[in-house]
């Protein structure tokens, strides 16, 4: 008796069925265009290089100042050990790589361990230097090394030109169909739509999109070929497949021995829409391909980290912005009748209504009117916006454009009742009209600037934007929160989607 799940023994059948396997696989029968090349292949991109420098310089530059201020022996040496050991630490950890893993703790962890190292190292070269000021002295090198990840995570545009891979998008017409839309939409992402392959018979309308070839509803020879010519026609270098219940299974895994064999990379959608990939682990079982998905933060050192950064960050935010803030309310207080400040009940938080302050873009009795300009809505879903907002003053609308007017939400961080990334706090009449869906977006604070403020703000549809704010509440992390930062920066000065 043989051994359960060991192969079969081969007959002359199987063999010749085999041979004839490996030959298609061997010599597909469609051939490069000799009039276009295949794409060049990239070169390392520049940004984990700059990244290890950055993290060295961010650590070391801060603690030779803080130990220099502090009087304590030797601080150049002291200092370019730690950065040293810094950056050491975070490559050791993949955390420079074109695809950062997902170590555990992140920045957070990263910087735990250096703290633990650099104890090892004072106690065994018994160095002078004073533990608790050392401590002080490398903290500046975890806020750094929160902005760079957030930036990279966050790339800008600009950025993307020469790092575009060119899509060739295989599958059922209704998921080719929903894939080709998620990717013709969006411009923060490296995939270019080059061609499709539907499957089967049903229509496929996609506008711009060439078809080069179609595959059978079941299982056949020429899949590869098929698939492999419209590569070669259109310069490809990925082969993105949407499964189905006419493209799973084995039928996936062969098409994929005759992609790699050919030199083109395959990739498959996921269902997981809304997760992100550093949450999502694949492991193996009895022959299983897991995706195990770790839950949103919500606790726990990130969240902790978070809170002190929104409160210190706030803090600083008021003292810095002092001139300006006054400047801004006296330009309010003399443009027209009414307070400098507008008040306003929000829902933040699992809902929690808190008093939200504002700078005065409106007219004294706006909310009066409010009833009256019901039919000019610009916008579906339960908000309410228009351009030419008759109850907008003219400072006003300035002030809208530059995002002044949200400034004085930095005592609301301060006093704990927002953060300063996170999704907008509705109005009490429009968090009443939440579904379940968009009742998520009341599970975590609040912020001053978002997703949304960096993705077109008011000129975003309703539905974009919750699922927008979905993502930051499912997705969310410190390193993100730099990013979103760094980003609102760019889009304030841009002033899009601002009235």
């Amino acid at each position: 008796m043989g051994l359960r799940g060991a192969p079969r023994p081969r007959t002359a059948a199987s063999r010749n069925r085999t041979a004839a396997l490996e030959q298609l696989w061997r010599a597909p029968t469609a051939q490069r265009d000799p009039a276009g090349r295949a794409p060049a292949r990239r070169g390392a991109a520049p940004g984990p290089a700059r990244a290890a420098r950055t993290d060295l310089l961010g650590l070391a530059g801060p603690a030779w100042l803080l130990l220099h201020a502090g009087d304590q022996p030797r601080p150049v040496a002291a200092a370019a050990v730690a950065g040293l050991v810094w950056a050491g630490l975070r490559g050791a950890r993949g955390r420079y790589t074109d695809r950062p893993r997902t170590a555990p703790g992140g920045a957070v962890g990263d910087w735990l361990v250096l703290i633990g190292l650099l104890a090892v190292l004072h106690t065994a070269a018994g160095s002078p230097v004073d533990p608790a000021t050392a401590v002080v002295a490398v903290a500046p090198g975890l806020l750094v090394a929160t902005a760079v990840a957030g930036l990279r995570r966050w790339p800008r545009s600009g950025r993307r030109g020469h790092r575009v891979r060119r899509v060739l998008l295989v599958g059922e017409a209704s998921g080719v169909g929903r894939a080709a839309e998620l990717l013709n939409s969006r411009t923060d992402h490296d995939y270019s739509l080059v061609a499709a392959i539907p499957v089967g018979a049903a229509r496929l309308e996609l506008d711009g999109v060439q078809v080069p070839g179609r595959l059978a509803s079941r299982p056949a020879d020429d899949d590869v070929t098929t698939v492999l010519g419209g590569v070669y026609a259109h310069a490809a270098d990925l082969v993105l497949v949407a499964p189905g219940p006419e493209l799973t299974g084995d039928r996936l895994r062969r098409l994929g021995w005759g992609l790699h064999d050919g030199g083109v990379a395959l990739s498959v959608v996921s269902e997981l829409s809304g997760v992100a990939a550093e949450r999502v682990r694949p492991v193996t079982a009895a022959g299983l391909t897991l995706l195990h998905i770790a839950p949103p933060l919500r606790g726990g050192p990130q969240a902790v980290l978070k809170n002190v950064l929104d409160r210190t960050g706030a803090l600083f935010g008021l003292l810095a912005l002092t001139p300006l803030l006054l400047a801004v309310a006296l330009s309010v207080r003399l443009s027209s009748r009414g307070p400098v400040f507008h008040r306003q009940v929000r829902q933040g938080q699992h809902n929690r209504p808190f008093t939200m302050w504002k700078f005065r873009t409106m007219v004294a009795d706006a909310e009066n009117l409010k009833a009256q300009l019901a039919a000019s809505n610009e916008v579906d879903g339960p908000l309410f916006k228009m351009r030419g907002d008759p109850r907008v003053t003219p400072v006003g609308r300035m002030l809208r454009r530059t995002s002044l007017d949200e400034l004085p939400q930095l005592v609301n961080v301060l006093l704990g009742h927002m953060s300063l990334v996170g999704p907008r706090p509705p109005l009490p009449e429009e968090a009443s009209r939440y579904d379940e869906r968009e009742h998520r977006r009341l599970a975590v604070k609040p912020g001053l600037t978002g997703l949304w403020q960096v993705s077109g703000r008011s000129d975003l549809t309703w539905q974009e934007t919750v699922s927008l704010d979905l993502w930051y509440v499912d997705n969310w992390s410190v390193a993100a929160d730099m990013g979103l930062l760094a980003r609102t920066v760019r889009a304030v000065a841009d002033g899009r989607g601002a009235y």
